[in-house]
């Protein structure tokens, strides 16, 4: 009986200390993590709106052209020609997919998309976040819907030729610009 009380009392002081270690640990890391964060936020949107910039001068350069707005507690970035991007995010096929959608200054012509997290399928639906699937973004239409066909289909202006093999990560991503578009260019729109 004496070896299982040793043995309750000293599962509960490692348990302590390992618990006291691990949040001495989170507090510690916090503020990296939080600037981590932000710096990924703002090099998406610096790419989206197209500036030129090095690692070292992200924050330099967004604070000189990029003016943030929040409506709502959603945030929107302006440029001082009036592009305008937000983040988004959604449900892809196995995780979430968030990155920046910048429109030109008539809100309904597409700048560039970026995509700073996914977790579709390596090979695959990850290549939604590849430079040459986003570049075919720009300049198409957000009205009446984007669409993204399968490759050779693209016509409009509002249409993307998609990925061979990722059809579903690139439907998941056309329904989460789609919504989050309507949703963001509504709000920013009421002033």
């Amino acid at each position: 009986m004496n070896e299982k009380i040793k043995m309750v009392v000293f599962v509960l002081l490692l348990g302590s200390v390992l618990t006291a270690a691990l949040v001495a640990v989170n507090d510690f890391t916090e503020p990296y993590v939080k600037k981590n964060r932000l710096a990924k936020l703002r090099k998406s949107v610096l790419e989206a709106l197209g500036f030129e910039f090095t690692t070292e001068r992200i924050d330099q350069v967004f604070q000189a052209g990029v003016k943030t707005t929040t409506r709502d507690s959603k945030d929107f970035y302006v440029t001082k020609n009036g592009n305008l991007a937000f983040v988004f995010s959604g449900s892809g096929l196995w995780g979430e997919i968030e990155g920046v959608l910048c429109v030109k200054n008539d809100l309904e012509t597409i700048e560039a998309v970026t995509i700073f997290k996914q977790n579709e399928t390596p090979g695959l639906g990850a290549r939604i976040a590849e430079s040459k699937f986003l570049e075919r973004f720009k300049n198409k239409k957000l009205l009446p819907e984007l669409l993204i066909l399968p490759p050779g289909k693209a016509t409009g202006d509002n249409q993307i030729d998609g990925i061979t093999g990722a059809t579903l990560s690139c439907k998941a991503l056309e329904r989460i610009l789609n919504s989050e578009a309507k949703k963001y260019l509504a709000l920013y729109r009421e002033k």
